[in-house]
């Protein structure tokens, strides 16, 4: 499904939560998605402009398989699968789309906290196109900011790019590309995958579901509801504060600005917001390195399945549950998971009957299973930029890695064997039978 085809699918269900009510784009709009976090919200009369606005549409897994149109159990298979296995997406001439110049005040686009640096849009993906290495697609949070008369700039963004493929594509001579907002969840989950600089995320969200991109402006896109045309300056500008992933307040730092050319819209637009570090970001962001862990921790032991876990900012923290077979599977399950996903700080490898989901399962094997002084991989290495805790300047953090598996068969001192899994119900019943004969 397409953008506005899951908006619509997600309306027929009755999913989406309407706020017909005037709000503002300063601070109300970010206040209300945050406290209806988890719930698709659209927003029907945002002040000052006629474009509508949506967030939260894929804030919970079920919610993205949904969009690709899979079970929830499929989910890791499926993304380790495309990864594996991507497939070019057919392309095709834009229509439908209008110019609307290079207006960046046309946009309802949001300021979402206090400290913000100012205006951002937070769900926007570049299309960058290299001779060598074809498309890339990647997010990059991009800020409004203020000319020398203290207003802000209508055709201007300062742009937070990493040192990563459109980075590498800028100092291979990159000076224009797309910025798309609005686009559909195999997109969404495309673009926040991390793969080898010529692997193209556009053919991985093709494998996950039909994806078609169209020529629009000299550039090939997917097909977006907003497609912004922008140019390198060569300028740097202050970009942030910028409330991040972690929910922490993140630097500021001097980033690369673009100019925007042009902006296409659809008919009838609606512009995608994505609440910063909210579940709508911690998904997009922290899922797609599930099927990496999963693929690594394959390679040495039986995986049942992966989390990254909320309670660590959907980046620092995971859970793998494995098939264990020998006793030192959990130890190297630990050093899998570490390089299935390098920014992780803390992992956590729990037995196949524990449910990775279900942070009391978790904590009750670390409680019964758990020995500090056999099942802790401790290590200094490179983290991320994200955890406030680590050395900014190097981003040098202590990681470290929990083997709550069973350990291996040891009798107790009077020579008795320790259980460590729960025993089963005595009898198999259905509670609805109970509950209402109670009524």
């Amino acid at each position: 499904m397409e953008f506005r085809e899951f908006i619509r699918h997600l309306e027929e269900k009755g999913q989406i939560t309407h706020i017909e009510r005037q709000v503002d784009p300063v601070y109300e709009v970010s206040t209300l998605i945050k406290k209806l976090d988890g719930r698709p919200l659209l927003f029907e009369n945002v002040k000052g402009h006629s474009m509508q606005v949506i967030s939260n549409i894929c804030a919970t897994r079920d919610l993205v398989c949904e969009g690709l149109g899979i079970p929830r159990k499929e989910l890791i298979v499926r993304l380790a699968e495309a990864m594996d296995n991507p497939r070019p997406p057919a392309v095709e001439e834009a229509s439908g789309y209008r110019d609307i110049g290079p207006d960046l005040t046309k946009l309802p686009i949001l300021t979402y906290y206090a400290v913000d640096g100012g205006p951002y849009v937070a769900s926007g993906i570049a299309i960058a196109a290299d001779r060598e290495f074809g498309l890339n697609a990647s997010y990059h949070r991009s800020m409004m900011f203020k000319g020398g008369d203290g207003k802000l700039l209508k055709d201007r963004f300062v742009l937070r790019i990493l040192q990563r493929d459109l980075d590498a594509y800028i100092e291979r001579g990159l000076k224009e590309f797309a910025f798309c907002i609005g686009n559909s969840i195999p997109v969404l989950l495309g673009a926040a995958i991390s793969v080898p600089i010529a692997v193209d995320e556009m053919a991985i969200a093709n494998a996950l579901a039909e994806t078609r991109l169209v020529r629009l402006g000299g550039h090939t896109v997917p097909k977006s509801d907003i497609v912004m045309m922008m140019e390198l300056t060569g300028e740097m500008h202050k970009e942030g504060p910028f409330v991040d992933l972690t929910e922490t307040v993140d630097i500021v730092r001097e980033q690369r600005v673009a100019r925007v050319k042009n902006i296409f819209v659809q008919k009838d637009a609606v512009f995608h917001a994505l609440l910063p570090g909210g579940l709508e970001h911690k998904v997009l962001m922290g899922m797609p390195r599930e099927p990496t862990i999963y693929r690594e921790v394959g390679k040495v032991c039986r995986v049942k399945d992966v989390l990254v876990t909320p309670g660590g900012a959907s980046w620092l923290h995971g859970v793998v549950s494995i098939v264990k077979k020998n006793p030192d599977d959990g130890m190297k399950a630990i050093d899998a998971a570490f390089k299935g996903h390098r920014s992780m700080k803390h992992v956590f490898i729990v037995d196949d009957d524990i449910d990775v989901n279900d942070p009391h399962e978790v904590e009750w094997a670390m409680a019964t299973r758990f020995q500090g002084k056999r099942g802790i991989r401790m290590f200094e290495d490179k983290g991320s930029s994200l955890d406030p805790s680590s050395d900014m300047r190097t981003q040098m953090t202590t990681k470290m890695g929990f083997d709550l598996t069973i350990p291996p068969d040891e009798p107790s001192e009077k020579g008795a064997r320790k259980e460590f899994r729960k025993p089963p119900l005595p009898i198999k019943l259905n509670v609805d039978d109970y509950l209402r004969s109670c009524k």
